[in-house]
This record gives C-alpha cells, structure tokens and sequence, in this order.
C-alpha cells in the first residue's frame, strides 16, 4: 500500500510540473507575440535649398515629443548632406523636423521599413510661427 501511495504522489507532482511548463511556454509566446521589434534605419537630408539648417530633431511616436538636436552644433548647408546612422525606430514611421537660420520650421515623415532620404527644397513648406 506504501508503495502505490509514493508512486501516486509522484505521478501527481510530475503533472505539476508538466503544467507549470506548459503555462510558461504559453506565457512566453503570448509576450513574444505582442513585443514590437525595434528597427533601426539610415536617414539622409539633402539640402538642396537656400537655407541653413541649424537644428534637426526626431518625433518618435507622439508627433510632439521633439528628441535632442540631431545636428550635435553642425549645420547642413545649402547643397549639403548628412546622414543619421542607426536611428531606433519603435513604430511604422518617425517625424523628422528641420529648424532653418530663421527660426522656421520643415516637418517630414519617413517610414521605419527601410532607409530613408529627405530632399529639402526652396518649395518645401515652412512653419514660421505666422
């Protein structure tokens, strides 16, 4: 009788653990499959405008939750270029916002699928705060 008591609480705590497994693996796959992968692409401005760009900012999710001056005191110069390596993206797209010398201020969208470039012109628009 003793020994059919052991092996009962044996196979009793052997489905224990067999149930603690499969309730983790559960858990592990449900946060797998709600976690975002975090991408993170190459942005190149090309300033093929007038103006001097002396301030480059990224909106990451809220379009109003300005990051730091990307630029680190450099500026972009008319017919110049420069590039943001490795920026983290967490959603589908980033907003990009320009200050140029005057104050003013250039908005553009990039998406997080790839690499992106945007091309500032004399006719993109400006939000100069009138």
């Amino acid at each position: 009788m003793k020994e059919h008591v052991v092996r009962a609480g044996f196979y009793r705590s052997h489905v224990l653990v067999v149930a603690v497994i499969v309730l983790a693996g559960c858990a592990g796959l449900t946060l797998l499959a709600t976690a975002r992968t975090r991408a993170t692409i190459n942005i190149t401005i090309n300033n093929n405008s007038q103006r001097e760009i002396r301030h480059l900012y990224i909106a990451a999710g809220n379009p109003n939750n300005w990051g730091p001056d990307q630029l680190n005191g450099s500026i972009i110069s008319s017919g110049s270029s420069y590039t943001l390596n490795s920026v983290s993206c967490d959603g589908s797209s980033i907003r990009l916002i320009a200050e140029d010398q005057n104050g003013c201020f250039l908005y553009n969208m990039v998406s997080c699928d790839s690499n992106a470039t945007w091309n500032i012109t004399d006719s993109t628009t400006a939000d100069c705060g009138g």
